[in-house]
């Protein structure tokens, strides 16, 4: 066994002192388990959590692995093997460890507002540079870091302590039964909620407006109901399980997204054919098709128009389009994000308008817009999503819009979702509270039916 200086250099340098003063800065950042600091790899992954680099603290802790066992490969080594192969290899891990290790150093140097004259002490001798951030008493990571690069987010719902019965969900057989335990994901290694507790059944023929503040989950919460992205939960459409009987029930689920999806050069008819002919089962004859092609297109006001092309049309004829290349295979559930996206007052109310009528032929239509007090007496019931102090999706209310307005106390919906949204965005900070009070009144809800029911039978 020989040791190379280069080889004494990491040893005391990056896996004493550089620790050393990570350990330190850990404290500071808040990890729960400072000693990690200690162990090649895993510190990196903890570090670019902590500072909200995540992808730049994985590839860091995996190249610092394989630079840890390329230095003891090196160690062992007889002097007279020939070891020309892996002096490339630690070269080349060298170079791209110190690229990322930079970028989280140049990060840690903003949260502990550094000067930018530190970038040479970084470049220069990093373990020097943790030393004097993790060891120095004087130097402390800005109080907003943490609200800035969101790096816990989700990662601990919020523990209301005020709930004092958890509801039990009644599913109904007919109608939009959603039981949604949580909705979650994996990001470097941590499980990361994004939708917890939200269970509610909605009726068929009925409109509803989906609400709530930014990074709340109401795309998540619509990918989740129509089987895009499974959660936690289940689903039920009419009885069917859309996530056990996916195959079958994606036809019964019409679904426009922000982002008008169309072929400019094909014309409107052909569009909304071709739609059709993808899209409905395969057992309905020719003149069903059309007939029902006639239909949607009668209804939603493109017949004048239907041989022009596509790239031709208006904002709001185009948003007429997609709706009606969903519409057309005459869905039972019918989601649609932001359909009045760029549209002026007039023209979102003319298609909120034909949307209104689709859900008075019995189906249920849920929508998303940022707007909606200007279209507010169009639906029936409000779904009003809030993000916890753990920022995580919570259901804090679902109801009828004139109840929504008297349970938070406000006379328009946007006031409702600047009451649920964070002080930092503007808003009253409420979100936990009325989470709470939410589920409490259900609670209680459930609890008298119940004992309605007992007192009957």
């Amino acid at each position: 066994m020989h040791l190379h200086w280069t080889t004494i250099y990491i040893l005391v340098f990056e896996w004493l002192l550089f620790p050393a003063g990570l350990y330190g800065a850990a404290k500071k950042l808040g990890w729960e388990k400072p000693w990690k600091a200690w162990v090649p790899g895993l510190r990196f992954f903890v570090l670019g959590n902590s500072v909200g680099l995540h992808r730049e603290g994985r590839y860091c802790g995996i190249m610092e692995l394989a630079f840890v066992v390329s230095v003891i490969s090196r160690i062992f080594v007889p002097r007279g093997r020939p070891d020309a192969g892996m002096s490339l290899i630690v070269l080349i891990l060298f170079v791209f460890l110190f690229v990322y290790r930079l970028r989280i150093f140049m990060q840690i140097s903003r949260i502990f507002d550094l000067g930018k004259a530190w970038v040479i002490l970084w470049l220069a001798a990093d373990w020097f540079a943790m030393m004097i951030v993790g060891l120095d008493r004087r130097r402390e990571p800005r109080k907003d870091f943490r609200l800035e690069e969101s790096w816990e987010a989700g990662t601990r719902p919020a523990l209301l302590l005020g709930i004092r019965k958890k509801r039990k969900h009644v599913p109904h057989s007919e109608g939009l039964s959603i039981d949604l335990r949580e909705r979650t994901v994996k990001d470097a290694g941590k499980k990361r909620y994004l939708l917890k507790d939200i269970s509610l059944n909605i009726p068929n023929g009925s409109m509803v407006l989906l609400l709530g503040g930014s990074g709340a989950g109401k795309t998540t919460l619509l990918n989740a109901v129509i089987g895009y992205e499974k959660a936690d939960a289940t689903v039920l459409l009419n009885g069917s399980d859309v996530y056990e009987d996916y195959a079958s029930v994606k036809y019964r689920i019409g679904y426009v997204p922000q982002k008008n999806l169309i072929r400019g050069k094909d014309t409107v008819m052909r569009t909304v054919t071709d739609a059709a002919k993808l899209r409905m089962p395969k057992n309905l004859s020719r003149k069903e098709k059309k007939g029902r092609i006639t239909e949607v297109m009668d209804l939603l006001g493109l017949s004048a128009g239907s041989e022009g092309l596509v790239e031709k049309k208006s904002g709001g004829q185009l948003r007429r389009i997609s709706i009606a290349m969903e519409l057309v295979t005459d869905p039972e559930l019918f989601v649609l994000d932001e359909p009045d996206s760029g549209l002026d007052g007039v023209i979102a109310r003319e298609i909120f308008g034909k949307l209104r009528q689709v859900a008075d032929e019995g189906r249920i239509v849920i929508v998303i817009t940022h707007t909606p007090d200007r279209v507010i007496d169009l639906f029936d019931k409000v779904i009003v999503l809030a993000r916890d102090s753990g920022r995580v999706g919570r259901l804090a209310f679902y109801g009828s819009p004139a109840q929504a307005r008297e349970f938070f106390g406000k006379e328009t919906m946007e006031g409702v979702v600047m009451s649920i949204s964070s002080k930092e965005e503007g808003g009253d900070g409420r979100a936990d509270e009325m989470i709470e009070r939410y589920a409490n009144l259900i609670a209680e809800q459930s609890l008298a039916a119940e004992q309605k029911e007992g007192a009957v039978s």
